[in-house]
């Protein structure tokens, strides 16, 4: 991972890249930075202007530039084609300037960018696989020129809170891979994004001249199943023993894929376990603060789909650890969907929400109500309901609990519950907050509060990397759970005394290698890895990190 397997820039071999074929490949350029020899060795004499800059000259000039841009959208077109062009810059730009750039090559901006995806569309990145491949999905990814080791496959139905956006959403896993590489060193040669092209069943899209994928409805049923499936065994063929992460499907296909290939492949769905860990950690960090135990928290979520369901189910895990009992841990969680409080009895309950449809409780229609009844320490959405946690759902809070966890998850930031200035303003400053979308500090009443994203790049990142070092055969929920206990030990008191339940972003990479460590330190534990565990996991980790330099 931390070396291509193809021949680097610097190799004078004869059979390494030269001239303009050196220039155009993102994985080898240097642009500039090609020093006067290897300009003379590699055929690059004339093609190049003649000054010989630093890459941090370079970076600075991408700086300089990026942020006379007027729009963040304009600035993420612009770090794209960066992205195409020389990847060893990109990523030392972004690495080195991550609370910065990371919202524009992500959340948020990325939501609009798969909106405006077929309008900025330039180069195509990673695979598009499509109904129409079928029997062919084998001999198509041969097409791919490198190694995977790490597949982030979406089908575009549900991309974050914004519905579906069909081929569109390829912006999707190429921000979830530029993260891998940037927060826990994961090669960018060993990253694979995906889109399957299954239709879409936006109209809006079915009529864009300038949409990129079929327009045609969404496969469905049996189809849409075995074209999967057809992609599952392909991808583990061509790619022995590659990660895949499931991203943005819709509830009813992530449930049904995640419980259908778990026990057998090496896959995880970060919508689901991802988000869980990551808001578990935030609990455990609250809890500092606040004090008491997580068996002892009531949780209401604003939600009940993948991202509800599978917090809840991690956080039930962790309760039970904790000592309490199946029953009562389940009992300490609800969930709120779009007909109200989730309860037994209620008609037409799919399959993921019953272990939370509770006895011994009338069906309540708001959320607020739902507070009022239920008392919660906590509320937690991820609906991507815009302004849902309203001034008088805050304030409930803040009167039923002198520390009320309040957890605004969706993004992108016009989906967010709430924003952080009226988390602390509604609750007089008590709020224990955490939120999807990035939010600048808050200054309230003398103090100044500095919220962190709950944002799952704390979490995948390191699980992956720690996935791919040890060679597990699987991705266990023992994982996740080792993953948030490690971040939250990873936030220090300085960060609890200003309001941060998660560490700073620019320690990110840092935080990346303990998870990974701790990640396959349970893959070791429980002979899922390749091969016996070394005497320094965390050495094996680090030496496996890409670290973007010439």
């Amino acid at each position: 991972m931390n070396r291509p397997a193809r021949v680097v820039a610097q190799s004078t071999s004869s059979n390494s890249q030269q001239g303009m074929t050196l220039l155009r490949d993102p994985l080898l350029n240097k642009g500039t930075a090609f020093t006067e020899a290897e300009r003379e060795t590699l055929g690059l004499r004339g093609l190049l202007p003649p000054c010989v800059l630093t890459m941090e000259t370079q970076a600075q000039r991408v700086l300089t530039h990026l942020r006379t841009l007027p729009t963040d959208l304009e600035k993420y077109v612009a770090l794209n084609a960066l992205h195409d062009r020389n990847e060893a810059l990109f990523f030392r730009v972004v690495v080195d300037n991550i609370d910065e750039i990371q919202p524009i090559i992500y959340t948020p901006t990325v939501g609009l960018a798969c909106q405006k995806y077929g309008l900025i569309f330039q180069r195509p990145r990673g695979m598009f696989i499509s109904s129409r491949d079928r029997g062919q999905i084998a001999e198509i990814l041969k097409n791919w020129p490198y190694p995977a080791r790490l597949i982030v496959v979406t089908d575009g139905e549900r991309i974050l809170g914004l519905g579906d956006l069909g081929a569109n959403g390829m912006g999707i896993p190429v921000g979830k891979l530029s993260l891998y590489s940037a927060c826990a060193g994961v090669h960018p040669e060993a990253c694979l994004p995906i889109v399957l092209d299954v239709g879409t069943n936006n109209e809006e899209l079915l009529n864009d001249p300038y949409y990129i994928g079929l327009r045609e409805r969404r496969l469905t049923g049996e189809a849409y199943d075995s074209l999967v499936d057809e992609f599952m065994q392909a991808a583990r063929k061509t790619f022995p023993g590659v990660l895949i992460q499931f991203e943005d499907f819709a509830n009813h296909s992530a449930f049904k894929l995640l419980h259908k290939y778990r026990d057998e492949a090496c896959v995880f769905n970060d919508d689901i376990q991802g988000t869980a860990a990551v808001a578990l950690a935030g609990l455990f960090s609250g809890l500092r603060i606040s004090g008491g135990k997580l068996r002892d928290q009531r949780i209401l979520f604003l939600g009940a789909g993948e991202a509800a369901t599978g917090i809840a189910d991690l956080v039930v895990s962790a309760m039970i650890a904790e000592g309490a009992t199946e029953a009562e841990a389940l009992r300490r969680n609800w969930l709120v969907d779009s007909r109200g409080l989730v309860v037994s009895g209620r008609e037409g309950l799919s399959g993921h929400k019953l272990r939370y449809a509770h006895t011994d409780q009338a069906p309540i229609a708001d959320f607020l109500t739902a507070i009022k009844t239920l008392k919660p320490t906590a509320i937690i959405g991820v609906a991507a309901v815009g302004g849902a946690f309203t001034p008088d759902v805050l304030r409930t809070m803040a009167e039923l609990n002198e520390r009320p966890i309040v957890f605004a998850l969706s993004n992108p930031t016009s989906k967010a519950e709430c924003s952080a200035e009226d988390a602390y303003r509604y609750t007089e400053g008590r709020a224990l907050f955490a939120c999807g979308s990035p939010y600048d500090p808050v200054k309230l009443n003398g103090r100044s509060f500095v919220p962190r994203q709950g944002n799952n790049s704390y979490i995948f990142p390191g699980v992956g990397l720690g996935v791919i070092a040890s060679g597990s055969r699987l991705v266990t929920d023992e994982m996740f759970m080792a993953a948030a206990h490690t971040l939250a030990d990873c936030v220090g008191k300085e960060d609890l005394a200003q309001g941060s339940l998660y560490p700073a972003l620019p320690r990110i990479r840092e935080v990346s290698v303990r998870i990974a460590a701790a990640v396959a330190d349970v893959a070791y534990q429980r002979g899922l890895a390749d091969g016996p565990a070394p005497n320094d996991v965390k050495a094996l980790v680090q030496s496996q990190m890409y670290e973007p330099k010439y």
